[in-house]
């Protein structure tokens, strides 16, 4: 695939139209989209953003995992408490203050980390973006500087806001698999954990073999990281650096902290 396809892919997303209608909407409806945080597009909840344009509530959800989770057994994989998620969901939801410290686990948390990236109604990666993405492996993955280019070009025709979500939840999984002897999460798994929350499959009779191309994709885009990312948001380079160097303790990473008590802004 060379420059020309991947900028035909890139003016085909954006030839996208989104029809507005102009039929009211009661006010309790109107309330509740207004303050609904789970299922809402990655551009609408960017007025919370408080880091690199990432929404405030995956930022929250991260830093918190980065501090008690790295070490954490299974992560990622050992689901959490529904009743925990569905309360931690429903205050989100309502813009209410959000602990995590002490309402909270590292299960639950990473499980509603998942659910908040499985309910996006457009995929991190969008359907005519993965699409070229996993052509581009499929042909050239043997010649990796072709491959790199090519998939460097592809991610620039994400939307902002999913290349900020992408660039930074990619550097907090390397820092997960940093700590795999403990964990046991490498990115083999963490791909497989990822994959279903990241590529949005429809369902066929070929989707349990589609899925696992997409999730190759992923592993692939994870292990080189360093190079893909490197040009799209320098505003991670710090992030990305930790990642790598897997040098953060948990009694350090407590300073960072932020937003384990932040309120959630409603949208």
């Amino acid at each position: 695939m060379g420059a020309g396809a991947s900028l035909s892919i890139c003016k085909s997303f954006s030839s996208i139209q989104v029809r507005h209608t102009t039929n009211k909407v009661s006010p309790d409806l109107q309330f509740s989209r207004e303050r609904s945080t789970f299922g809402v597009p990655l551009e609408t909840l960017l007025q919370g953003a408080t880091q690199c344009g990432v929404p405030s509530l995956v930022t929250q959800m991260v830093e918190y995992l980065e501090v008690f989770g790295l070490e954490r057994v299974g992560i990622f994989r050992i689901g959490g408490s529904v009743n925990k998620i569905k309360e931690l969901k429903q205050k989100y939801n309502q813009g209410e203050k959000v602990d995590l410290i002490n309402d909270g686990d590292v299960d639950s948390v990473a499980s509603l980390l998942k659910l908040f990236l499985k309910e996006l109604p457009v995929a991190v990666f969008p359907e005519n973006i993965c699409s070229g993405l996993l052509k581009t492996f499929q042909e050239h993955k043997i010649n990796t500087t072709e491959c790199i280019e090519n998939m460097k070009q592809l991610l620039t025709c994400l939307p902002k806001a999913h290349q900020n979500l992408l660039q930074f939840l990619s550097a907090f999984l390397l820092k997960i698999a940093m700590h795999s002897e403990v964990n046991f999460m490498t990115l083999e798994n963490l791909s497989i954990v990822f994959g279903p929350a990241l590529f949005k499959v429809p369902v066929s009779p070929l989707a349990c073999e589609e899925q696992r191309l997409y999730n190759g994709l992923l592993l692939y885009l994870l292990q080189h990281h360093e190079m893909l990312f490197v040009d799209l948001n320098p505003c991670f380079s710090q992030r990305q650096a930790d990642g790598l160097q897997g040098s953060n303790t948990e009694d350090a990473g407590r300073d960072r902290l932020t937003l384990l008590s932040a309120s959630s802004h409603p949208t």
